[in-house]
């Protein structure tokens, strides 16, 4: 699971911002690293400590979700 690097606290909070045409760049938290490889990756929010109530799945080029893919 991945986090966009704004703390969402919803969903569509994070479509509307992709809608805005705001570039969203998304990380790995933890030992794996901060980069993610282009591709399919799934997200989680809001961020931790606090409870996720959101996911969504997306594509993500050099690290920026591509918005038309987000779900």
């Amino acid at each position: 699971m991945a986090y966009t690097v704004f703390d969402y606290k919803t969903k569509k909070s994070l479509k509307y911002a992709l809608k805005q045409g705001l570039p969203v760049r998304v990380y790995q938290p933890g030992p794996f690293g901060p980069d993610i490889p282009d591709g399919s990756v799934a997200l989680e929010g809001p961020h931790y400590p606090k409870a996720h109530t959101w996911y969504a799945s997306c594509k993500i080029k050099d690290g920026y979700i591509i918005p038309r893919t987000l779900k």
